[in-house]
C-alpha cells in the first residue's frame, strides 16, 4: 500500500485532479468515486469489496429511513442494521483473529482463521486487515446515525453518497470526515485559485513532515524496537521511544495534513485533525488536540447518547470508562491497545474528578513533563507486540537491565541529535509563530521566500520517496 500510495501521488493524482477540474459539475462525484475506487483497490483489490458493502448497507439504510419518516420503530431497525452490519465488519475483518486467540488460550482449541473465509468465498480470507477499514466504517455510519437523529437530510443519488465513502484524500487514514461536515459541499463547492494555492501549501507541508521528520526519526526506533530489550541500555530505551513518539505525530498529522489540502484542491474543507498535541498541559487536554476527529466521533455517537456528564459523577466516570475502553479497542486488536486506552481513562477520570485541580496549581512545565511522560509510557503499550515487551521496555527506561548507556545508545543519540532537535521545534507551534511575525513585518519577502521554501519541501520529499525503502504509514493499519 505504501507504493501504491506514492505512486498515485505522482503519478495518478495529476492526471485525477486534471480530469475533475475539466469535468463538468454534475460529473465531478463520478470522478471522485471513480479515483477512490482505484486508489483503494490499487493497494487492496479485494478488500474494495468490503468498503463497497459498507457503502451499500449505509446508503440502503438511508432510504428506508427516509422512507419511514415519522415512523420511529423502522427507523430505529434501520439504524441498529446499519450499526450491527458496519460494527459486524470490523468484527469479522479486524477482531476475528484476537477474539479466536483468547478462545483458544482459553479452552485449549486450536482455531486457525487463516483457513476461513467470509460467507465462503475464497478471495475474502479473514485473517488479512483491510486498509483503513476502523476510517471509511466510522465514516459512512456518521450518515445514518446523523440521519436518524435529523442532523442531516437523505441523501437519494447513489453516487453523491459513494463519493462522501470513497473520498480519496482521506479514505485510508483519516481524518474522519462525517457527512454532515460535507454534506452542503457534496452538492455545490467552488474552486478557487486560493484554495487551491492553501491546499498546495497544506499538503506538501504534511508530506514533508511525514517522509522527511517522521521517516527520518522512525528508523531509530525500528532498530531499537528490533533489540533484545532484555539487553536494551536505559539511554538507547528513552531515544528508541522518543524516536516513536515523535514518528507517531509526524506521520499521522502528516498524512492528515496532506489529506486536508488535498480536500482543499478539490473544493472541500475537511475539519482539522492535530493542534499540537505535544504542548499540552494534562491528558485531557492532549486527547483534545490529538485525532481530534476521532474524539469528536466518540463523544457525539457514544459518550453523549450515554448521557455524557448530565447524569451525575458516577454515570460520568462510567460514560468515560466505556468511551476509553473503546477508544483503545478501535486501535487495534490486542490486549495492549485495551490496557492502553483504559488507562488513559482512568487518567482522564481522574483529572475529571480531582487532578486536574492540583495541576492548575503546579507551574506549566511540570504538567507538560507530566502530561508527556504518561503520552510516552502510553506510546511503549501502542507499539510493542505484547504485554511482557511492553514491561520489558518500560523496566529498560528506569534502567531495569542495569545499563544506563552503551555504545550502540551513544552513537544513536549523535547520530539523531539533529533530527532531534528538529522534531522537538517542529512539534511546537514556534514555526507558524515565527513566520506570521515575519509576515506581519515583510509580507512580500516572506510570501516570495515562502513559495521557495514550499518548492523545496517537495523537491526534497520526491527525492527521498525515489530513493527510499522505509516509507511506513502508520495509521493505515487502522
Amino acid at each position: 500500500m505504501v507504493f501504491s500510495t506514492t505512486v498515485f501521488l505522482y503519478l495518478f493524482l495529476p492526471l485525477v485532479l486534471i480530469l475533475y477540474y475539466i469535468s463538468p459539475t454534475k460529473f465531478k462525484n463520478v470522478i471522485i468515486l471513480l479515483s477512490g475506487l482505484l486508489f483503494y483497490s490499487w493497494g487492496e483489490p479485494v478488500y474494495v469489496v468490503v468498503m463497497i458493502l459498507s457503502t451499500m448497507i449505509d446508503y440502503c439504510a438511508g432510504l428506508i429511513m427516509n422512507k419511514f419518516e415519522g415512523r420511529k420503530l423502522p427507523r430505529r431497525i434501520c439504524l441498529i442494521v446499519s450499526i450491527c452490519m458496519n460494527v459486524g465488519l470490523l468484527a469479522i475483518f479486524k477482531y476475528s483473529g484476537f477474539i479466536f486467540e483468547n478462545i483458544n488460550a482459553v479452552f485449549g482449541t486450536n482455531i486457525d482463521i487463516s483457513q476461513m473465509y467470509i460467507f465462503g468465498l475464497d478471495y475474502l480470507p479473514m485473517d488479512l486487515l483491510p486498509i483503513g477499514i476502523s476510517f471509511f466504517t466510522f465514516q459512512s455510519m456518521s450518515y445514518t446515525i446523523d440521519l436518524y437523529l435529523g442532523n442531516v437530510k437523505v441523501q437519494k443519488n447513489p453516487i453523491t453518497f459513494a463519493a462522501f465513502v470513497t473520498l480519496f484524500p482521506q479514505i485510508v487514514a483519516g481524518p474522519i470526515v462525517r457527512y454532515n461536515d460535507i454534506a452542503a459541499e457534496l452538492e455545490s463547492r467552488s474552486i478557487t485559485l486560493d484554495l487551491i494555492y492553501d491546499g498546495i501549501i497544506k499538503f506538501v507541508i504534511g508530506l514533508s513532515k511525514k517522509v522527511l521528520i517522521a521517516n527520518s526519526i522512525g528508523s531509530l526506533w525500528t532498530a531499537v524496537k528490533a533489540t533484545d530489550f532484555g539487553q536494551l541500555s536505559m539511554l538507547g530505551a528513552w531515544l528508541g521511544i522518543l524516536a516513536f513518539t515523535f514518528q507517531i505525530y509526524f506521520d499521522f498529522s502528516g498524512y492528515s495534513d496532506m489529506a486536508v489540502g488535498l480536500g482543499k484542491i478539490m473544493g472541500f474543507n475537511f475539519p482539522k485533525n492535530f493542534d499540537y498535541p505535544y504542548m499540552s498541559k494534562s491528558i485531557s487536554e492532549f486527547w483534545r488536540r490529538w485525532h481530534i476527529t476521532l474524539g469528536a466521533w466518540f463523544r457525539s455517537y457514544i459518550y453523549i447518547p450515554l448521557g455524557g456528564n448530565r447524569r451525575g459523577k458516577w454515570r460520568t466516570v462510567f460514560n468515560l470508562a466505556v468511551v476509553w475502553v473503546i477508544t483503545g479497542i478501535w486501535h487495534g486488536a490486542s490486549w495492549n491497545f485495551v490496557l492502553w486506552g483504559s488507562l488513559y481513562g482512568v487518567v482522564i477520570i481522574c483529572e475529571r474528578l480531582f487532578l486536574k485541580k492540583l495541576l492548575d496549581k503546579l507551574p506549566a512545565a511540570i504538567d507538560c513533563i507530566y502530561t508527556m511522560l504518561l503520552v510516552i509510557l502510553g506510546w511503549v503499550l501502542f507499539d510493542t507486540p505484547d504485554l511482557p515487551s511492553a514491561g520489558a521496555y518500560i523496566s529498560a527506561m528506569f534502567g531495569g537491565t542495569g545499563i544506563l548507556a552503551d555504545d550502540a545508545a551513544l552513537y544513536q543519540l549523535t547520530n539523531y541529535g539533529l533530527m532531534f532537535i528538529i522534531c522537538i521545534i517542529g512539534c511546537t507551534d514556534l514555526p507558524q509563530r515565527a513566520v506570521k511575525a515575519l509576515r506581519n513585518k515583510l509580507a512580500p519577502v516572506v510570501n516570495y521566500a515562502g513559495v521557495l521554501v514550499i518548492t523545496a519541501m517537495l523537491l526534497l520529499s520526491t527525492a527521498y520517496l525515489v530513493d527510499a525503502t522505509y516509507n511506513p504509514f502508520l495509521y493505515f493499519n487502522f
